[in-house]
Order: C-alpha cells, then structure tokens, then sequence
C-alpha cells in the first residue's frame, strides 16, 4: 500500500497556483471565456429563435439530435488528429466553425437553415472544448485542476455569463422584442466575437502537443481502442460522464421555450441565464479549492441536488422570481461540469488525452441526440413538464450509484 507522506497532503494555496499557471492554459481559457460571453447573450433566444422560423417541439428536438450525432462522430477523428498533430490547429479549426454556425444564425430565413448551422455550432463547440480540455488536462497538475479549471469557469460561466445575458437582453428589447428580427443581432455580435477568438488562439497559443509517438502510425479506430488499455475505470466513467450531459440534449434547449410558455419575457429569460451563471461565480473557487483537498467525487454527490432542485422547481415555476430561482440553481450543472471533467483528466495518462476526450464526446454526443429527438417528441405529444424529470432519475438511480465505484487516483486532505 502506497504511504501519502506529509508531502503529499500539502496543496498549493490560491495565490501560488495563480503565479504557476501557464501561458497556453490562460490563452485558452480566456477564450473559453470570450465565447462563453457571446454564447450566453445568445443561449436564452436560441430555441425560440428556430420555433419562431416555423419548427415545432419534435422538429426543434430533430435538428439538436442531427447536429449532435453528426459533431459526436467526427469527435472520434478530432482526438485521434489532436493527438498526432496538436491542439492549435484543430482549435482554429473549430473556431471557424463557431464564426459560420453564427452567420447562418443571422441570415436565416427558415427553420430548415438552421440545421446546417447547428451542425457547424456543436462541431465547433465539441472541437473547441477538446481543445481546451487537452490542453487544460496537460498543463495543469492534479493538485491544483479543480482549482484552475473553477477559477476560469468562474470567469467564464460567472462574470461573463451574467454580463453576457443582460447585454442580450438589452439588444433584443432595442430591436423588436422575443422575434426572429428582434434576435438576428445577436448572432452578428456573436460572429464578430469569434473572430477575435480567432485572432487569439493563432497568434499567442503555442503549437505543443502531447500526443504518444505509437500515435503516428497507427489508424484512428487502432488508436483510440487502444486508450482503454491505459486507465482504470474508463468504460465506467463513460456512462458516468454520458449521464451527467444529458441535459444539454434535454433540458437546456427547452428550458427558455417552457419559460416563455409560462409567460416570461426576454428579461426574465435573460435573467434566468444570468441566475445560471451566479452558482459557479460564487461557489466555483470555494468549491473547486475544496474538491482538491478532499475529493472531487465527494464534491460531486454534495452539489449533484443543485440541478435537481432547479428541474423540480421549473415545473411548478409561475412568477418571474422563481424562473430567475431556477436559473440560479440551474448552475449546479455548470458546477458538476467542471468536477466531472477535473475527474476525467485523472483517469488517463496525458499521451491519451486528445482520443480520451474524443471518445467521450462520441458517446456524450449520440446520447444527447437520441434524448434530444425524445425530448421534441414529449414536448409535442406528451407534455413539456416531463422533460424534466427524466435525467434527474437517470442521476439518482444509474450516475450516482456508477460514480461511488470509481477511485480518485489523487491523495486526499481531510477536513
């Protein structure tokens, strides 16, 4: 049994894990940040936007469940290439992406072009955040991730998530209200916002990578099978990892179209994705300092009933004050976002990381397609109210449950 000597329990304080961080890490988080600011300006209008281009609830749930199959698939190839080849230009690559997604957003005149420009969104979304994670999996240290990764979450999904919204929120009411010409604007910004990413990324983030040598030469399905040879728990952590994003196919495309349907205005949807940035820019450094000393799947099962809470409160949510209350709660899924993703950079040594982080986009994706074409269809024909219930259960009775069998490989503090 290995002996955890006083060495080992000591963490690195706020201040010194600040000084240490590297210049590729901050380059990439800060534009994380960035494009977490023009997401959230747009996230409240999205779904709106395309029902009022004519889709219905099933057709809304179809273009998210093709967008997501088709960017999960190409996912696998992304790690394999990242790999051998860096994460630099596969992230410009994705960038790019982003820029053409949002410029079909803006010129739209049907709902049907809104397939091609989610499609390009979540490719570029995926892309961008294995870019990210590769490089944030690397050149962090497992006693000072959780830390790093909540303090950009915190810019990111805080400061800027609740700038972000308001801003939106200000623009739509300034050029029409909730309607397809009082939205276009938004995608203009967001287009322009994605260049500057750009411009980012290609002059001040180094060309270095991780990828194995074996890498090289070997095809991309060889590669990526062989990552299971190399960690413990993986095939568990992937259904761990599949469950705790079923949100995004499920719950966060509908939340702002059931929202509305109860009467909220573009303020209050703006607010309830200002409220969902307040959870991580509170608790995200305290929670991620915590998760370091003593465990991030302990911090897990502590802040899993944030969203829960969220989902059950939606339901029976009638006043603008308790949409905004959900949307606040609603930020636990940011919060165990960052947790799960700190835990699946431990899993896997850092030659593996770009097919690693491949292979559970895949899997994350195609699920959230499949729970994505569910979710139109329960919107449409059985009741929008039930969508909310169906991932807290899978939460409870198969994530949770799944997560208490994997062992952090990081020594522990206790309290």
């Amino acid at each position: 049994m290995e002996t955890v000597t006083a060495k080992d329990l000591k963490k690195p304080g706020f201040i010194e894990v600040l000084r240490t961080l590297p210049k590729d890490w901050i380059v990439s988080s800060t534009r994380t940040s960035l494009f977490r600011f023009f997401y959230q300006m747009v996230l409240p209008y999205l779904s709106i936007y395309t029902i009022a281009l004519g889709a219905n609830g099933s057709e809304l749930g179809l273009i998210n469940s093709i967008a997501m199959a088709v960017a999960g698939f190409l996912g696998l190839f992304i790690g394999y290439l990242m790999d051998r080849i860096g994460p630099k230009k596969i992230y410009l690559i994705g960038i790019l992406f982003l820029c053409s997604s949002w410029f079909i957003y803006g010129i739209a005149k049907s709902w049907l072009a809104i397939i091609p420009a989610r499609i390009l969104f979540y490719f570029g979304f995926k892309t961008g955040t294995q870019s990210c994670g590769t490089i944030c999996a690397n050149c962090l240290t497992k006693e000072n991730r959780a830390t790093a990764m909540s303090l950009c979450e915190t810019l990111a999904a805080g400061i800027l998530g609740i700038i972000g919204p308001m801003i939106g929120a200000f623009v739509v009411g300034h050029s029409g209200g909730i309607s397809v010409q009082g939205i276009r604007p938004l995608f203009f910004i967001s287009f322009a916002g994605n260049v500057l990413c750009f411009l980012l990324v290609f002059f001040k983030l180094s060309d270095r990578h991780w990828g194995a040598v074996a890498t090289q030469n070997a095809s991309p399905f060889s590669s990526i099978g062989e990552i299971f040879k190399h960690g413990k728990y993986l095939k568990r952590f992937i259904v761990v990892s599949v469950i705790m994003q079923l949100p995004e196919g499920m719950i966060i495309p509908f939340t702002q179209p059931f929202a509305a349907l109860r009467g909220a205005n573009e303020f209050v949807l703006g607010g309830m994705v200002t409220g969902f940035a307040i959870a991580p820019l509170i608790l995200g450094i305290p929670i991620g300092r915590l998760a370091d000393k003593i465990g991030k799947k302990r911090m897990l099962f502590i802040t899993a009933p944030l969203f829960w809470l969220s989902c059950v409160l939606l339901i029976f949510s009638k006043s603008s004050a308790m949409f905004i209350i959900c949307g606040i709660l609603q930020g636990g899924f940011t919060i165990n976002s960052v947790l799960t993703a700190a835990l699946q950079f431990e899993l896997i040594g850092p030659e593996y990381m770009g097919r690693w982080i491949g292979v559970l986009s895949f899997f994350q994706m195609i699920a959230q397609a499949v729970i994505s074409l569910i979710a139109g269809v329960i919107w449409d024909k059985i009741g929008p109210q039930y969508i909310f219930i169906i991932p807290i259960l899978l939460d409870i009775c198969v994530r949770m449950p799944l997560l208490a069998g994997i062992h952090e490989e990081a020594n522990r503090q206790s309290l």
